[in-house]
Protein backbone atom coordinates (compact mmCIF):
# COMPACT_ATOMS: atom_id res chain seq x y z
CA UNK A 1 0.00 0.00 0.00
CA UNK A 2 2.78 2.46 0.91
CA UNK A 3 4.52 1.57 -2.33
CA UNK A 4 1.40 2.50 -4.33
CA UNK A 5 1.06 5.80 -2.45
CA UNK A 6 4.72 6.58 -3.09
CA UNK A 7 4.33 5.79 -6.80
CA UNK A 8 1.23 7.97 -7.09
CA UNK A 9 2.99 10.78 -5.21
CA UNK A 10 6.04 10.52 -7.49
CA UNK A 11 3.76 10.53 -10.55
CA UNK A 12 1.96 13.65 -9.35
CA UNK A 13 5.31 15.33 -8.67
CA UNK A 14 6.65 14.49 -12.13
CA UNK A 15 3.40 15.66 -13.74
CA UNK A 16 3.55 18.95 -11.81
CA UNK A 17 7.14 19.53 -12.92
CA UNK A 18 6.13 18.73 -16.50
CA UNK A 19 3.26 21.21 -16.36
CA UNK A 20 5.54 23.94 -14.97
CA UNK A 21 8.12 23.31 -17.69
CA UNK A 22 5.45 23.35 -20.40
CA UNK A 23 4.04 26.62 -19.04
CA UNK A 24 7.57 28.08 -19.02
CA UNK A 25 7.96 27.19 -22.70
CA UNK A 26 4.94 29.37 -23.51
CA UNK A 27 6.60 32.49 -22.04
CA UNK A 28 8.09 35.06 -24.44
CA UNK A 29 11.79 35.03 -25.33
CA UNK A 30 12.16 38.66 -24.26
CA UNK A 31 10.78 40.67 -21.36
CA UNK A 32 9.84 44.34 -21.28
CA UNK A 33 8.80 46.52 -18.36
CA UNK A 34 7.71 50.09 -19.00
CA UNK A 35 6.24 52.86 -16.86
CA UNK A 36 5.69 56.58 -17.50
CA UNK A 37 4.92 59.71 -15.55
CA UNK A 38 4.35 63.36 -16.43
CA UNK A 39 6.68 65.70 -14.55
CA UNK A 40 6.04 69.43 -14.41
CA UNK A 41 9.63 70.34 -15.32
CA UNK A 42 11.60 70.87 -18.53
CA UNK A 43 13.27 67.83 -20.11
CA UNK A 44 16.70 69.43 -19.52
CA UNK A 45 16.20 69.42 -15.76
CA UNK A 46 15.09 65.78 -15.68
CA UNK A 47 17.84 64.73 -18.10
CA UNK A 48 20.45 66.27 -15.79
CA UNK A 49 19.22 64.05 -12.95
CA UNK A 50 18.80 60.74 -14.79
CA UNK A 51 22.06 60.99 -16.75
CA UNK A 52 24.15 61.51 -13.60
CA UNK A 53 24.65 58.45 -11.37
CA UNK A 54 25.84 60.78 -8.57
CA UNK A 55 22.18 61.82 -8.26
CA UNK A 56 20.76 58.26 -8.07
CA UNK A 57 20.39 58.36 -4.26
CA UNK A 58 17.90 61.22 -4.68
CA UNK A 59 15.37 59.15 -6.60
CA UNK A 60 16.36 55.53 -7.29
CA UNK A 61 13.94 53.09 -5.63
CA UNK A 62 16.74 50.59 -4.99
CA UNK A 63 18.83 53.11 -3.08
CA UNK A 64 15.91 53.31 -0.62
CA UNK A 65 15.59 49.51 -0.33
CA UNK A 66 19.18 49.25 0.88
CA UNK A 67 20.45 52.45 2.51
CA UNK A 68 23.81 50.69 3.08
CA UNK A 69 24.33 49.90 -0.60
CA UNK A 70 27.97 50.11 -1.64
CA UNK A 71 28.30 52.00 -4.91
CA UNK A 72 31.27 52.67 -7.13
CA UNK A 73 31.09 55.40 -9.78
CA UNK A 74 33.63 55.49 -12.59
CA UNK A 75 34.06 56.53 -16.20
CA UNK A 76 32.60 59.87 -17.27
CA UNK A 77 31.25 62.23 -14.62
CA UNK A 78 27.80 61.91 -16.25
CA UNK A 79 26.28 61.02 -19.59
CA UNK A 80 27.82 58.58 -22.06
CA UNK A 81 30.55 56.49 -20.47
CA UNK A 82 29.37 57.01 -16.88
CA UNK A 83 29.46 53.75 -14.91
CA UNK A 84 27.77 52.66 -11.71
CA UNK A 85 28.50 49.42 -9.87
CA UNK A 86 26.75 48.31 -6.69
CA UNK A 87 26.75 45.64 -4.03
CA UNK A 88 23.64 45.55 -1.89
CA UNK A 89 21.49 43.37 0.28
CA UNK A 90 19.50 40.35 -1.01
CA UNK A 91 16.76 42.56 -2.47
CA UNK A 92 19.14 44.86 -4.37
CA UNK A 93 21.73 42.30 -5.40
CA UNK A 94 24.96 43.11 -7.19
CA UNK A 95 25.74 44.42 -10.65
CA UNK A 96 26.72 47.35 -12.79
CA UNK A 97 25.41 49.66 -15.46
CA UNK A 98 26.90 51.99 -18.02
CA UNK A 99 25.35 54.83 -19.99
CA UNK A 100 26.01 53.88 -23.61
CA UNK A 101 24.01 56.51 -25.49
CA UNK A 102 22.59 59.96 -24.86
CA UNK A 103 20.50 62.29 -26.95
CA UNK A 104 20.28 65.32 -24.66
CA UNK A 105 17.75 66.12 -23.37
CA UNK A 106 15.55 63.42 -24.87
CA UNK A 107 17.07 60.02 -24.20
CA UNK A 108 19.47 58.03 -22.01
CA UNK A 109 20.33 54.40 -22.86
CA UNK A 110 22.15 52.04 -20.47
CA UNK A 111 23.46 48.51 -20.39
CA UNK A 112 22.49 46.87 -17.10
CA UNK A 113 24.22 43.73 -15.85
CA UNK A 114 23.21 41.76 -12.74
CA UNK A 115 25.64 39.37 -11.06
CA UNK A 116 23.32 38.57 -8.12
CA UNK A 117 20.75 37.39 -7.23
CA UNK A 118 20.73 35.97 -10.76
CA UNK A 119 23.03 36.81 -13.63
CA UNK A 120 21.42 38.70 -16.48
CA UNK A 121 21.71 41.58 -18.93
CA UNK A 122 19.14 44.19 -19.85
CA UNK A 123 18.82 47.45 -21.73
CA UNK A 124 17.42 50.45 -19.86
CA UNK A 125 16.03 53.50 -21.65
CA UNK A 126 14.84 56.82 -20.23
CA UNK A 127 12.80 58.68 -22.83
CA UNK A 128 11.88 62.33 -22.22
CA UNK A 129 9.08 63.89 -24.28
CA UNK A 130 8.26 67.60 -23.73
CA UNK A 131 4.53 68.34 -23.32
CA UNK A 132 3.67 72.03 -22.90
CA UNK A 133 5.15 73.00 -19.50
CA UNK A 134 5.81 69.37 -18.54
CA UNK A 135 7.76 66.34 -19.69
CA UNK A 136 6.60 62.76 -20.07
CA UNK A 137 9.31 60.50 -18.65
CA UNK A 138 9.18 56.85 -19.78
CA UNK A 139 11.40 54.24 -18.11
CA UNK A 140 11.85 50.97 -19.99
CA UNK A 141 13.85 47.86 -19.22
CA UNK A 142 14.04 44.95 -21.67
CA UNK A 143 16.16 41.93 -22.35
CA UNK A 144 16.31 38.23 -23.03
CA UNK A 145 14.02 35.97 -21.05
CA UNK A 146 16.20 32.87 -20.51
CA UNK A 147 14.66 29.54 -19.56
CA UNK A 148 15.21 29.99 -15.82
CA UNK A 149 13.49 33.40 -16.00
CA UNK A 150 10.62 31.78 -17.89
CA UNK A 151 10.24 29.14 -15.15
CA UNK A 152 10.27 31.87 -12.47
CA UNK A 153 7.65 33.83 -14.41
CA UNK A 154 5.25 30.90 -14.03
CA UNK A 155 5.12 31.84 -10.32
CA UNK A 156 5.93 35.58 -10.33
CA UNK A 157 4.84 38.52 -12.44
CA UNK A 158 8.07 40.40 -13.18
CA UNK A 159 6.21 43.28 -14.82
CA UNK A 160 4.30 43.91 -11.59
CA UNK A 161 7.38 43.48 -9.37
CA UNK A 162 9.78 45.62 -11.39
CA UNK A 163 7.01 47.95 -12.50
CA UNK A 164 6.16 48.78 -8.89
CA UNK A 165 9.78 49.81 -8.30
CA UNK A 166 9.72 51.89 -11.50
CA UNK A 167 6.56 53.64 -10.29
CA UNK A 168 8.19 54.42 -6.93
CA UNK A 169 11.32 55.72 -8.66
CA UNK A 170 9.34 57.86 -11.07
CA UNK A 171 7.33 59.36 -8.20
CA UNK A 172 10.61 60.21 -6.41
CA UNK A 173 12.06 61.65 -9.62
CA UNK A 174 8.93 63.78 -10.03
CA UNK A 175 9.32 65.09 -6.49
CA UNK A 176 13.02 65.92 -7.04
CA UNK A 177 12.47 67.62 -10.41
CA UNK A 178 9.38 69.60 -9.48
CA UNK A 179 11.16 71.37 -6.60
Amino acid sequence: MLKKIALVGAGVFVAAIGIILCLALTKPDEFRVERSIVIKAPAEKIFAVVSDFHRSPEWSPWEKVDPNIKRTLSGSESGKGAKYAWVGNEEVGEGNMEITEVDAPNKVVMNLHFDKPMEGDSAVVYLLEPQDDSTKMTWTMSGPNNFMSKVMSVFMNCDEMIGKSFEEGLASLKSVCEK
